[in-house]
C-alpha cells in the first residue's frame, strides 16, 4: 500500500515532464545516401607512376521543405585528385538527412540548416567518399573535419557586406552611373 502511494507520488511529480514541452524542437528522422558518383578517367595508367596528387575539395549544402516542420538537408561533397593537371579521380557524394525543425524563427532555421544538419551528415559523407575512393584502388582519402559554424559566419558576413555595398550604390545614383561609364569607356577606346 505504501509502495503504491510512493509510485503515485512519483508519477505525479514526473507528470509535467512527460507532457510535450513547448518551445523549439529539433530531431533527426533519417540519414541516407542520395547520390554518389565516381570517375577515374585515367585508369589504369594513373596507377603506374608515383602517387602525388593535388586534391581539390568543394562543399555545398542545400535544403528543401518536405512538409510542415520537416526538411531535407543535403550535404554535397566533391573531391578531385589531379596528377599533372589531369583528373586521376573525381568523386561526389550527396549525403542527405530528414530533420524535424519545429518552432524556430527564420534566422535560427537558416543556421540549423547551414551548421547543425551538415555537422550531423559530414561523417557519413566522409566515410562514403573514403569507401568509394578505396574501391577505385586509390589510397584512403580521409577528409579533415569541417567547421560549418565558421563557414556560415563567413557567408553571413559576406552577404552583409554585399548588402551594404548595394545599399550604398542605390543611394548614390551618381556613383552607379560613373561606374557604368567607366566600364563602357575602355570598350569604346578599343574599337
Amino acid at each position: 500500500m505504501a509502495e503504491n502511494e510512493e509510485n503515485n507520488e512519483a508519477a505525479a511529480a514526473a507528470g509535467p515532464t512527460t507532457q510535450q514541452q513547448e518551445g523549439p524542437a529539433f530531431a533527426l528522422q533519417r540519414i541516407y545516401l542520395k547520390d554518389i558518383s565516381f570517375e577515374s578517367p585515367r585508369s589504369p595508367a594513373v596507377f603506374q607512376g608515383k602517387w602525388e596528387p593535388k586534391i581539390n575539395f568543394d562543399i555545398k549544402t542545400k535544403h528543401n521543405k518536405i512538409q510542415d516542420d520537416v526538411y531535407e538537408v543535403v550535404l554535397v561533397l566533391t573531391a578531385e585528385a589531379k596528377m599533372d593537371d589531369e583528373a586521376a579521380f573525381l568523386v561526389e557524394v550527396q549525403q542527405a538527412g530528414i530533420f524535424t525543425c519545429k518552432d524556430f524563427d527564420d534566422d535560427q532555421l537558416e543556421q540549423l540548416h547551414a551548421t547543425v544538419c551538415p555537422n550531423i551528415l559530414f561523417p557519413y559523407a566522409r566515410e562514403a567518399i573514403d569507401n568509394v575512393v578505396g574501391k577505385g584502388s586509390f589510397p584512403a582519402l580521409m577528409l579533415s573535419p569541417i567547421n560549418f559554424d565558421a563557414i556560415y559566419a563567413q557567408q553571413k558576413q559576406a552577404r552583409a557586406e554585399q548588402a551594404a555595398q548595394a545599399n550604398g550604390a542605390d543611394t548614390s545614383e551618381g556613383a552607379t552611373d560613373a561606374a557604368a561609364s567607366d566600364d563602357a569607356a575602355p570598350a569604346e577606346d578599343d574599337s
